[in-house]
């Protein structure tokens, strides 16, 4: 490869904005949504179902993930991201011209489908089009698109619900995915399938169905501790979850098996602990540090930016060593990102440049950890196909934050019926967020040098 090659070369400059601009849209719309949901529920009547709003997304992702990367090993990703792109489209429809709560959560899921499918179809091609040499690049671009949206997404979303209607958001985010796809499908449809022969997809599917209905009994069960009905309806959610979580995860995933299987642990315990950290941070600065929503928000923008930046910094030292120190990196940016948590951790002790200095160090880390563990993944993934590898990445993306979240939650509910302070349920919380990140310290340790 020309040392002077690049992801917006001409060989690559029409699949990679196409690749931003799906990426910018679905993470826009997702954050969006975390601005616009209380008017939503107002709006449509339905305040006693404003969690479904997320959980359904969530769980109805799982799906899209999982499902469409064993297809795509077997047919590429041109149709199923063409299926995808109309779902999620069809899901925004809906959503901007619901008329009531049920209507909206139906939406929701069908947007939930289609971001899951899309997102997987996206690693994927970066798989197939890229040479080694600029996924990392691509996928700090990747990074960055996502995480950009975070910086002005519920700003944004938040003056035009104001403005205007909550209604516009969801119609706004159509032209942005009608370029992506004039861009992107071209180069798509010019991809073919590896040729691996993938698991039976009817037992895929069913798999990530029963992972889906264990995943919401859990969340269910969470939301109800500490009563009977809510232990029994957690045990029985995790006890669904398990199996499916063997057959579809590479064997080896939840004991931090050397290769692949210690890359996707790595990567989803330390994204799911900067994701909840993240939620619970707000919490912690509006509720207990008396900061209004607008000073906590540009708080944790400081953790994009500092993300977007060292994102794009990795990618120009992965040229430099020629990914010989991709593993450093990642343990790197996990080790970083502790310090990040460690800094936030004891909320008393929280003040605005404590917060902001803890944003930077875990921003720094998540940009150096998040595109390079990708980058790994795809450069180990031969014999599994680029599809299920894909899925695999962008599940540790969804599923794992939204459990750790739910389970978040439940320790704030289980700490204020035990008589304790919210500020003393959100330190609880976050000395958990803490040992997830130091658990994928160590499980990055166990992740072999792809040679």
């Amino acid at each position: 490869m020309s040392k002077h090659q690049s992801i917006f070369s001409p060989r690559y400059f029409a699949l990679s904005i196409g690749i931003i601009l799906s990426v910018m849209a679905v993470g826009f719309e997702g954050l969006a949504v975390t601005t616009i949901a209380p008017s939503i529920a107002a709006d449509l009547n339905g305040i006693d179902l404003f969690g479904w709003i997320f959980s359904t997304y969530l769980l109805a992702q799982i799906i899209g993930t999982l499902v469409v990367g064993r297809i795509i090993d077997r047919q590429g990703p041109a149709i199923p991201f063409t299926f995808a792109l109309l779902l999620f489209v069809v899901g925004l429809i809906v959503a901007a011209t619901a008329s009531d709560m049920y209507m909206m959560i139906g939406a929701r899921a069908m947007q939930g489908l289609g971001a899951g499918a899309m997102m997987t179809c996206v690693y994927t091609a970066i798989s197939l089009s890229y040479p080694d040499e600029l996924r990392a690049k691509i996928l700090g671009a990747f990074g960055t698109a996502y995480v950009l949206p975070s910086m002005l997404g519920p700003y944004v979303a938040g003056i035009i619900a104001e403005q205007w209607s909550w209604r516009f958001v969801f119609w706004g985010i159509l032209p942005i995915l009608i370029l992506s796809a004039l861009l992107s499908l071209p180069a798509f449809r010019k991809l073919r399938a590896q040729g691996v022969q993938a698991e039976n997809g009817a037992t895929a599917t069913w798999m990530a169905i029963l992972l889906t209905i264990g995943t919401g009994i859990f969340l269910v069960g969470l939301g109800m501790l500490p009563t009977i009905t809510g232990i029994i309806l957690s045990i029985v959610g995790l006890a669904l979850m398990g199996y499916p979580l063997r057959k579809l995860l590479p064997k080896g995933t939840l004991t931090l098996r050397r290769g692949m299987p210690a890359i996707l642990a790595t990567r989803g315990l330390f994204f799911a602990a900067y994701v909840s950290t993240q939620n619970f941070l707000v919490l912690a600065l509006i509720d207990v540090k008396k900061m209004t929503p607008d000073q906590a928000g540009l708080i944790v923008a400081s953790a994009a930016l500092s993300w977007c930046v060292f994102a794009y910094l990795q990618g120009r030292w992965d040229t430099a060593d020629q990914g010989l120190g991709r593993n450093k990196r990642i343990m790197l940016g996990v080790l970083l990102l502790t310090i990040g948590i460690v800094v936030v951790l004891w909320i008393p002790i929280v003040t605005t440049a404590v917060a902001v200095i803890g944003q930077i160090i875990a921003g720094i880390g998540m940009g150096l950890a998040h595109p390079t563990s990708g980058a790994v993944s795809f450069a180990q993934s031969g014999e599994d196909g680029a599809g299920k590898t894909s899925a695999n990445l962008q599940f540790a993306d969804s599923f794992t934050p939204g459990v750790v979240i739910g389970i978040g939650g439940a320790i704030l509910v289980v700490s204020q019926v035990a008589g304790l302070s919210m500020q003393s349920g959100l330190i609880v919380t976050m000395g958990f967020h803490l040992l997830l990140v130091i658990m994928s310290l160590f499980a990055s340790t166990r992740i072999k040098q792809a040679t």
